[in-house]
């Protein structure tokens, strides 16, 4: 499912024919978010990150629901390589740190989804549909502190406008912890990708709507970026 701010969400594809089809283009990794999972209550679809897992050979990110040490395992042996938490870590900060020793580092990628509030930017939970009071630069370094090993960082105000990345909170948090930041939210031309990789100071970009639409494909981005001296793997 895809939207424009975390809202009206529509139908984009099946997520195992799509995960295939992207490694097929040459993505370098696949992230599965099951965005209604917290919402409503339930635990990432495990069936389907197996699934999904099945048929690819690059690195898997599943996240979504995700409350507890025993479905971090349960999502690790279905296949994913790596899970993505919010807001059970938002709600017990203590859930980074148990998984990160129990799983390693590697595993642990703490998802901030946030909105500009005055000079900053406030985290949010449950979708996007919940404000916490956290200030996302402060809680990506605790993130950082507690063993997380990348940050997924998500401008709701940007999410599925195809408008471009938030360049300023990415570089932010980009410029103030040490561990990967993957940039989400906002992806509409290469030029957009190229910039937040640059300028924004991100380790990875996220996007979905482009390509889910089709508008690119993975490797029209990856030359676009070639062409420009930014290193990508084109290998495939």
């Amino acid at each position: 499912m895809k939207g424009v701010r975390f809202e009206n969400l529509k139908d984009a594809g099946d997520p195992v024919e799509l995960a295939a089809f992207y490694e097929e283009q040459g993505a370098d990794e696949i992230v599965f978010l099951d965005i209604s999972a917290t919402p409503s209550g339930r635990e990432t679809m495990i069936d389907v990150v197996r699934d999904t897992a099945s048929v690819l050979s690059i690195p898997l990110t599943v996240g979504g629901g995700v409350r507890t040490l025993d479905h971090f395992a349960k999502l690790l042996s279905a296949g994913a390589d790596k899970v993505s938490i919010n807001t059970a870590a938002v709600k017990n900060p203590e859930i980074i740190t148990v998984a990160a020793d129990e799983f390693g580092s590697q595993a642990v990628v703490v998802a901030i989804d946030a909105k500009r509030k005055n000079d900053g930017w406030e985290v949010y939970v449950s979708a996007g549909k919940v404000p916490t009071g956290l200030d996302a630069l402060e809680w990506a370094k605790e993130a950082e502190r507690r063993g997380a090993g990348e940050i997924l960082l998500t401008s709701i105000d940007y999410d599925g406008t195809q408008m471009g990345y938030d360049l300023e909170l990415t570089r932010l948090v980009s410029e103030n912890v040490k561990i990967p930041v993957i940039a989400s939210g906002g992806a509409g031309t290469p030029e957009h990708i190229y910039e937040v990789l640059t300028e924004g100071k991100a380790d990875a970009a996220l996007a979905a709507s482009i390509f889910h639409y089709k508008k690119y494909s993975v490797r029209e981005i990856k030359e676009y970026l070639h062409q420009r001296g930014v290193p990508v793997r084109l290998d495939f």
